[in-house]
């Protein structure tokens, strides 16, 4: 494809703002390689810190009901406040809040930070339940997951302040106002995930899924060459300046044979679990009550897509978390706590997708749970591609088996589509019934039948 012209700074100088720390300068130099040395000015910290220009996608906020009522303000500990002043002495000077007149105001929250300073939140949960949702939607993680096939050096471009870097809409900055003792302030900024993806689809769209995939503030380049990687970069760099957009140069990786993406490792070999994610998982201790087994079931359900049947895996966990039924870990939980956290130590590597190559499909189905095995094959043998697995519906589990077994293809070759349209060839299809392959020359089909029928046709 051709790819945009690309502008020049005269010098290193001219890129940065004169208010930048010298600390922040090394960092920055240290980081970005000197083929990016023209692009400087995106790594600017001080630039990513003023106001953003307005957007054609500026996060707007339209009211499905009554406007929320302002709350009473509770009395703050010296900490408390004094965090409160500087937070807002900092954002009123950049322009990000403003003092308001407004009569909606919501509260602002503390959260204890890990070197024990504190954290100011504003709290928008009543705002939030008012508002009419953005309807664009945020794909899947694992849909950025299918294109890096052939690919072998990697960049990854994280964002700098993601969401400040959107603003909220002309005339609705009155309704994020939050009050405090020291008076009430419009809020400019928002956390707008649908927003703020849309705003990097359409500066990326042609770019997307052929050396680009942008997930919020996680921005992914991958090449086929080191040559053809430095232009691509240069590219994405290049659009980020003309949107004033900046990254942060400290969780950058620029030309890697490996990057952590979404918490997946991403390399020419494959997909895998993230090392430092896979030694949280193996350091969890046992759940002492059912928000403890909450919270490890949650981790462990990201990362369920390389455990095999992994529904069957967890019966004995997920019963724990009954709310009318006492909280006993037994030793059939136990087991398979210890069971899970190895299957994860013996996770597979998942290949690359390659719509080019031969693509099986295999399913199966128990009495209580429906798994598929996505695999392609090549010179140098059958390689996995992905994994699913899921539990049957209970309107579903009075099934015959011959029909559970139908539903198992169909749930796989819908849990497959972000692999199966783009193959060049048939796939093939295996499952352990035979009688199956007599299924669509059936004359006489049951009303769910008939629908699968329809599907796979």
């Amino acid at each position: 494809m051709d790819l945009p012209p690309l502008s020049f700074h005269s010098s290193l100088e001219e890129q940065w703002d004169e208010e930048e720390e010298p600390e922040e300068i090394e960092t920055v130099l240290k980081v970005v390689p000197p083929a990016y040395h023209q692009y400087l000015d995106v790594f600017s910290k001080v630039k990513a810190e003023k106001l953003p220009p307005h957007r054609a996608c500026d996060n707007h906020i339209e009211l499905e009901g009554l406007l929320p009522p302002g709350g009473v303000i509770y009395s703050l500990s010296n900490q408390e406040s004094e965090t409160m002043w500087v937070y807002i002495s900092e954002n009123v000077e950049k322009g990000f809040i403003r003092p308001s007149s407004s009569s909606t105001g919501t509260l602002v929250l503390f959260v204890k930070k890990k070197d024990g300073g504190l954290c100011l939140c504003v709290d928008y949960h009543k705002l939030n339940a008012v508002t009419r949702k953005n309807r664009y939607s945020v794909p899947p993680m694992n849909q950025f997951l299918t294109v890096f096939n052939s690919s072998i050096i990697f960049s990854k471009i994280d964002l700098h302040g993601a969401y400040n870097l959107l603003r909220i809409k002309e005339g609705d900055e009155h309704l994020t106002a939050f009050r405090t003792k020291y008076s009430s302030y419009a809020f400019g900024l928002t956390n707008a995930p649908a927003s703020f993806q849309n705003l990097l689809n359409d500066i990326f769209a042609d770019f997307l899924d052929i050396f680009v995939v942008a997930y919020l503030d996680d921005i992914m380049v991958f090449s086929s060459s080191e040559e053809e990687h430095v232009k691509h970069v240069s590219s994405v760099l290049q659009r980020l300046r003309d949107n004033n957009l900046f990254a942060k140069a400290s969780k950058c990786v620029f030309h890697a044979s490996s990057v952590e993406y979404l918490g997946y490792a991403v390399s020419s070999d494959g997909l895998k679990m993230d090392s430092s994610k896979l030694q949280h998982i193996l350091n969890w201790p046992q759940p002492k009550n059912i928000k403890a087994s909450q919270s490890f079931l949650g981790f462990a359900n990201f990362y369920r897509c390389f455990i095999k049947n992994y529904p069957k895996t967890i019966t004995s966990l997920t019963s724990l978390l009954k709310k009318d039924s006492p909280f006993i870990f037994n030793e059939e939980a136990l087991s398979q706590f210890q069971i899970l956290k190895e299957a994860f130590t013996t996770a597979p590597i998942f290949s690359h997708f390659n719509p080019s190559l031969p693509t099986i499909v295999e399913t199966d189905a128990s009495d209580y749970a429906l798994g598929t095995v996505l695999s392609q094959v090549n010179d140098s043998g059958k390689h996995l591609i992905a994994f699913d697995s899921c539990k049957i519906l209970p309107d579903d589990l009075n099934y015959e088996i011959h029909d559970k077994e139908l539903l198992g293809i169909v749930w796989a070759l819908n849990c497959q589509r972000a692999f199966l349209p783009s193959l060049s060839n048939p796939f093939e299809v295996l499952t352990d019934h035979s009688s199956l392959q007599y299924f669509m020359s059936s004359k006489v089909l049951t009303h769910c039948q008939d629908h699968w029928a329809e599907f796979l046709s």
